[in-house]
């Protein structure tokens, strides 16, 4: 056995133990643990890391660990530009998909309102969760750290706010997402691209009131559900409004 010392920061202490959060504590590891195994074995799911320091240096996730080491954990880092430093991941996504367990079928809906392609099935298998993220890149969105800690997902967020809307605020935030979302281009039903149709194709698919009143459709070829610019439309604009004011104004 071989002892080292650990030091959590910010939001990964919610995944602590109450008597181990925000203080240096000494923890007995096997021969031989490396970094990610003692960290998920303190309870931190390793997609919630993005930089380890042992003894002052970036280390790996597979790093092992020696008698005296002195690790620092921390989550990603919101005002400094630290991409000299990491070594937990060999490189992020280039593009950004999700995949979200049973319970967040709310915020997946909201993600693909937003733009963001977002697999959810509410009868998804921790397995196939798995499997659809390492296979498709996806990023795991869960309120199941365990499943975090699967060693073949690499990039996910244990989602802490429990209403759908307060979800989606917290996954724009800490994932940087304002200026990546491209509203209104994906069936919150489907996950299916939206394209425009002419009006004259959906007279027999919308309410009478609806066809005389509107101008602009667009449907969902998978489901032929057809979309247009009413008071629901109005509320969910002023959402992503909200939602993607962080982003950058264009330069022009």
């Amino acid at each position: 056995m071989v002892t080292a010392t650990f030091r959590f920061y910010e939001e990964l202490n919610d995944f602590l133990a109450r008597p181990l959060r925000r203080r240096e504590f000494s923890c007995a590891c096997a021969r031989n643990a490396t970094a990610k195994h003692m960290i998920e074995a303190l309870g931190v799911p390793h997609t919630e890391v993005e930089l380890i320091l042992v003894n002052g240096e970036s280390v790996g996730f597979e790093h092992p660990l020696a008698d005296g080491d002195r690790v620092a954990v921390y989550p990603k880092f919101e005002a400094l530009d630290i991409r000299s430093l990491l070594r937990v991941r060999a490189a992020p996504l280039r593009e950004l998909r999700f995949v979200a367990d049973a319970h967040l079928g709310g915020l997946a809906q909201l993600l693909r309102l937003a733009g963001f392609d977002t697999l959810y099935d509410n009868n998804y298998p921790d397995d196939e969760i798995e499997a659809l993220a390492a296979a498709e890149h996806r990023i795991v969105l869960t309120r199941d750290r365990e499943l975090l800690k699967r060693r073949t997902i690499t990039h996910g967020c244990y989602v802490r706010a429990l209403k759908p809307r307060a979800q989606l605020h917290e996954i724009f935030e800490r994932l940087d997402l304002a200026a990546s979302a491209r509203p209104f281009r994906l069936c919150l039903s489907c996950n299916a691209p939206l394209r425009s149709i002419e009006r004259g194709e959906v007279r027999a698919r919308v309410p009478e009131g609806v066809f005389e009143r509107q101008t602009r459709f667009v449907t969902c070829d998978v489901c032929r559900r057809v979309f247009w610019e009413g008071s629901h439309w109005q509320r969910m604009r002023a959402l992503m409004d909200v939602v993607t004011q962080a982003a950058p104004a264009a330069e022009t």
